[in-house]
C-alpha cells in the first residue's frame, strides 16, 4: 500500500475539474389534459414551463465564494516555552491556504503535510512501551492545539529523551529547530 501525503492529495483533487452543467430547462408538457381532469389540474398543466437563467461564459468554472463559516480547516496554535531567546512564544498557523503569525508558516505546513498519513495520528505521543535513549534534549516544551485534517489536536511536546527529541525534530519547522543535544 502506498501512502500519499495529504498536501499531494489536496493538490491532485484541486486539479480535477467537474464538467459543468450549462443550462437546465424544463421541457414543455406535451400531453393534453385529460377530459375528466379537474379545473385546478388543467390550469396547473397549462402554466408555462420554467426556464433557467443563462450562465455567463466562464462563470460555471468559478468556485463558489468563500464564506467565513467554511474557513474552519487546518488551523493550529503553537505555544513554545523554555526553547531559548527568540524561540519562545505563541504562534498561529493555518494551512490550505497558508497564513498566520508563525515565523515559517509555509515550512510548517509542508512539514505537517509530509507527516500526515491516512489512518495515523500526526501528533501521536511516543508509545508507552517504546525503548528510548536516555538523552536529555533540554527544558523546551511545546503545546499544539487546534484542528488538523478535520480532527481536533491537543498535543504536548518535550525533549526529555531520545524518542521525544525525535518526535519534536519531525515537526521542525512547526516547532523550533533546537539542534542535537550536546
Amino acid at each position: 500500500m502506498s501512502v500519499v501525503p495529504r498536501g499531494a492529495l489536496v493538490s491532485a483533487l484541486a486539479a480535477l475539474s467537474v464538467p459543468s452543467l450549462s443550462v437546465l430547462t424544463a421541457a414543455p408538457a406535451t400531453a393534453a389534459p385529460a377530459a375528466t381532469a379537474s379545473p385546478a389540474v388543467t390550469a396547473a398543466s397549462a402554466a408555462p414551463a420554467a426556464t433557467a437563467v443563462p450562465t455567463p461564459p466562464g462563470a460555471a468554472l468559478m468556485p463558489p465564494p468563500a464564506r467565513p463559516e467554511d474557513e474552519t480547516g487546518d488551523h493550529l496554535t503553537v505555544v513554545v516555552r523554555h526553547a531559548g531567546r527568540g524561540l519562545d512564544g505563541t504562534y498561529q498557523v493555518s494551512c490550505h491556504p497558508t497564513a498566520g503569525t508563525h515565523p515559517d508558516a509555509a515550512g510548517a505546513c509542508r512539514t505537517l503535510d509530509a507527516n500526515t498519513q491516512w489512518g495515523r495520528d500526526t501528533f501521536a505521543p511516543v508509545a508507552p512501551d517504546s525503548v528510548c535513549t536516555l538523552v536529555y534534549g533540554g527544558p523546551a516544551t511545546a503545546r499544539v492545539t487546534g484542528t488538523w485534517a478535520g480532527r481536533p489536536v491537543d498535543a504536548a511536546y518535550d525533549r526529555g529523551n531520545g524518542c521525544e527529541i525525535g518526535r519534536w525534530d519531525r515537526m521542525v519547522p512547526l516547532l523550533p529547530d533546537l539542534g542535537s543535544p550536546a
